[in-house]
């Protein structure tokens, strides 16, 4: 995992986000997701700057997540490390939708 992969699951594991089970490194048909529930079909997927030239591979890969049902949250690196409150809030925004 990345430094920023590690940050959010410090407050992703043990249930901690709204009491919402979350597993890491997730295969999901050729893809992995970087963080997944399944109960409420949410990945999250948090990118750092080389995913600003992997706009066409990202786009297909939200779409075949979205095929299964799955909504898709995508964080930046730099929010994570800067702004971890505020990327959970996101979280907590998701779970509840």
């Amino acid at each position: 995992m990345t430094e920023a992969e590690r940050a959010l699951w410090r407050y992703l594991r043990f249930d901690q986000v709204a009491g919402v089970r979350f597993r890491r490194q997730v295969p999901i048909g050729p893809y992995i997701a970087d963080f997944a529930c399944f109960k409420i079909k949410l990945i999250i997927e948090v990118d750092g700057s080389q995913h600003v030239d992997a706009a066409g591979y990202d786009a297909r890969r939200t779409a075949f997540l979205q095929e299964r049902g799955f909504r898709v949250l995508r964080v930046w690196n730099n929010d994570m490390l800067a702004r971890p409150e505020s990327v959970v809030e996101m979280v907590y925004s998701a779970i509840g939708q």
